[in-house]
């Protein structure tokens, strides 16, 4: 008997084991079948700690209501999965909204392939006042919301608040002029010993597309593509001129440091930046999460530079935005809709600056206990936030809305660089020009665009 009950006990606790996994899986089978929600499939490319914050936006959603369920899809780059969303649309595999970085906005909306927002915002009476009109105007046409932004961010100049007390250096005001700069980058030069390089300009082509924002002109005629399609761009212009007569004063001043172009680029000036080798660098208000969490010194912020002889226009920003398929049915699109409002909301907006570095479009944002704490905790936080609500939407910092922007931007940093290297301007921008001017007609034909 005592042999009997020694294999019993261990026999009933695999029979318990199973029949738990047999009415376990039966149970979730249930659970989905009876999941009538409509589903919504989101397109995204979020990768790292910032997939895991949207996520727990998308989680939060699903909570919210019982009506759509959306399934959130990793799709690559912001590149790949624009070739994604073009080719299968019209198929059983396309999203029902999708994430689609700023420079392809101009394809987004000659592609045909979208319901404009403000169809919805329309029936809904949905007031977009409260998200910054700067983000918001990006994604306009024609008068009216394309899409809604949603990641967003600006640039900003980074500065080594620490050294700059070490060495008894004013820091640049909060809208610093590029003599603001300089000032600052030559003290850190000469009073480090030569140790510190005062400044760099990665070679980007956004970095000159946001020169020409902040100084109040535009890069292509039609107002940037606002008020009809591009047929010329004139980069050779003098606000972009001044902007690399600036950086070019620097580099013979030998307090600039060049970093160069391409991937490596980035990482290699916010190295540079944490380990003391230069005072100050530009780069995105997304990056400020890495630079207070491993940042052993004090980090200072300030607005993007603007020219001596000019008030900052303020700049445009950056990022991605949400987009709504039109081949899905119109629940499905409305279930689209209902998910973008949420992704909106103030606090969710709160949470998604405070968890990946990106800025809270909705202004009732500010008033939330998350960003109070996040504030009170890092004030150079603040900072990005207050250069965007302090700008006023106009052509200028309202994005270039134009077809072929990533062979635009290369060839502009082609002109960056030849600069960099001590090659003449107007050379560097004239010969920019004729080449993407080239492949503007050639887009515009291929397009059937006069």
């Amino acid at each position: 008997m005592s042999k009997l009950k020694k294999y019993a006990m261990p026999l009933v606790i695999v029979l318990g084991v199973i029949l738990v996994a047999i009415f376990g899986k039966a149970i979730s089978a249930k659970s989905a079948v009876n999941d009538n929600r409509t589903p919504i499939v989101f397109w995204h490319e979020m990768g790292g700690p910032s997939e895991q914050a949207l996520e727990q936006v998308v989680d939060g959603f699903n909570k919210s209501q019982t009506k759509y369920k959306v399934i959130p899809k990793y799709q690559g780059s912001y590149d790949e999965a624009i070739q994604k969303i073009l080719q299968t649309h019209g198929t059983s595999t396309s999203p029902a909204v999708f994430q689609a970085f700023d420079i392809s906005t101009a394809q987004m909306l000659h592609s045909g392939y979208t319901t404009p927002v403000q169809n919805f915002i329309d029936a809904d009476h949905y007031d977009v006042s409260k998200i910054s009109s700067v983000a918001r105007s990006f994604y306009s046409n024609g008068g009216k919301q394309q899409a809604m932004p949603f990641n967003t961010s600006q640039p900003v100049l980074y500065y080594n608040a620490s050294l700059l007390k070490k060495y008894g250096i004013t820091p640049p005001p909060v809208s610093p002029s590029y003599s603001d700069i300089t000032r600052v980058a030559q003290q850190i030069y000469e009073k480090s010993g030569h140790k510190v390089k005062g400044m760099t300009v990665q070679v980007y082509g956004w970095f000159i597309e946001q020169a020409l924002a902040n100084a109040g002109t535009q890069l292509a005629n039609n107002n940037d593509g606002h008020t009809g399609n591009p047929t010329e761009v004139k980069l050779n212009n003098p606000d972009s001129v001044e902007f690399l007569k600036w950086i070019k004063e620097n580099i013979k001043s030998n307090d600039f440091i060049d970093y160069g172009s391409g991937a490596s680029a980035g990482a290699n000036q916010t190295a540079g930046f944490l380990s003391d080798k230069v005072g100050i660098f530009i780069q995105s208000s997304a990056s400020i999460g890495d630079l207070i969490k491993n940042n052993k010194n004090q980090l200072g912020i300030t607005y993007f530079p603007h020219p001596d002889n000019k008030k900052a226009n303020g700049v445009a920003i950056g990022g991605a935005a949400l987009w709504i398929s039109n081949d899905k049915p119109k629940n499905v699109q409305q279930g689209a809709f209902e998910f973008i409002k949420y992704a909106l909301k103030p606090e969710v907006q709160a949470q998604w600056q405070k968890a990946t570095g990106y800025l809270a479009l909705n202004k009732d944002s500010q008033k939330t206990q998350t960003l109070k704490d996040l504030y009170a905790k890092s004030p150079e936080s603040k900072v990005p936030g207050q250069q965007l609500a302090t700008a006023k939407a106009n052509y200028s910092n309202s994005g270039i809305l134009m077809e072929g922007m990533q062979l635009t931007r290369q060839l502009e940093e082609v002109a960056m660089e030849t600069v960099y290297n001590g090659g003449d301007i107007d050379h560097a921008l004239t010969t920019a020009d004729k080449d993407i001017n080239d492949n503007l007609t050639q887009l515009n034909k291929a397009n059937g665009y006069k």
